[in-house]
């Protein structure tokens, strides 16, 4: 029998149940994973409280994972069994075996782990899409990334890094500075006691920044638009604060005609050529040594609830994954 995480309701982590989850033969274009590790995301939060719709109950949340295929439906040519794949896609991968379209699937270099995979697909493509097609980062940019420490925050820092940026990193402790630093970031600030628009300006005397990525949302989001420099651009990528506030597009015209967005690496994952564009992308950064992968926690998946818990309490550093 499979055994997955599922949710029979809305709430905290105490909703979060290990139990028997039935498994169907896979459709015409879809395969059966047997997970080997499963990447923790925020998005699997919002998931379990409501705040992004889940379709259904039960349900089972998460978005990526890697293992081994077991068997595949009559039409799919992208794997076949035996073969070790990761994958970002829709809810599901807090299980031991899932059903996942096949043109999601892409298959993962020797030379990195599954748990390295599972712990960096889904962030490592958010990553590439920022930074590469959202807002294509060049040498000489000055960027500021908002939770620099964080799995994102991590990957994104050093990426920018690697490809020639000054980069500014925000976080709440002097620990999660010293390890931002440690990953690529040239200046850090601590925005719990620190006024980080201050900052950036005292930073980049007075120049500011090129982009601004904002995983953050809420407390971060009005403020960083005063540190952009004209015909610049705030990309939000995620709300761990809360909501994006409404934006009076006045602002942006004050702040030098400067572009804003709220962008999801969904959109830049349409196709199954834009997977592979993206997914190997990541791995070729991640081979060439300018991203390290840093999975910092792993939880059996049947403790699920506390890693979630430890995820919201910001006890966690880097990327968290859960093992069946």
């Amino acid at each position: 029998m499979n055994k997955a995480i599922v949710l029979h309701e809305l709430g905290g982590p105490e909703v979060l149940k290990w139990e028997n989850y039935p498994l169907t033969a896979p459709g015409d274009d879809e395969a059966v994973v047997r997970h080997t590790a499963i990447g923790l995301n925020f998005i699997d939060t919002y998931h379990r409280k409501g705040e992004f719709p889940l379709p259904a109950f039960p349900a089972v949340v998460g978005i990526e994972g890697a293992g081994i295929v077991e068997e595949v439906g009559k039409n799919v040519t992208e794997v076949k069994p035996g073969d070790r794949v990761a994958y970002t896609a829709g809810i599901g991968s807090y299980a031991e075996k899932r059903i996942v379209k096949s043109d999601r699937l892409v298959h993962i270099p020797d030379g990195i782990s599954d748990i390295d995979a599972a712990g960096i697909i889904s962030k490592g493509m958010t990553a590439e899409a920022m930074l590469r097609r959202c807002y294509r980062v060049k040498e000489g940019d000055t960027v500021l990334i908002h939770a620099a420490a964080g799995g994102m925050g991590l990957i994104m820092s050093e990426w920018c890094k690697h490809l020639g940026a000054t980069v500014i990193g925000t976080m709440s402790t002097p620990e999660k500075a010293e390890l931002a630093r440690a990953h690529g970031c040239d200046h850090t600030i601590l925005y719990s006691s620190e006024n980080f628009v201050e900052r950036v300006r005292e930073i980049t005397n007075g120049e500011l920044c090129d982009v601004v990525f904002d995983s953050v949302g809420a407390t971060t989001f009005l403020p960083s638009v005063s540190c952009v420099k004209r015909r610049g651009t705030l990309v939000n990528f995620g709300t761990s604060s809360g909501p994006v506030p409404d934006l009076d597009m006045g602002l942006a015209y004050k702040a030098g005609s400067i572009y804003v967005t709220r962008a999801s690496v969904i959109d830049y994952t349409v196709t199954r050529e834009e997977v592979v564009e993206s997914s190997t992308a990541l791995w070729d950064v991640i081979m060439a040594g300018g991203v390290k992968v840093n999975v910092n926690q792993t939880y059996a998946l049947k403790d699920a609830a506390q890693a979630h818990a430890d995820l919201e309490d910001r006890k966690t550093t880097g990327s968290t994954v859960l093992i069946p």
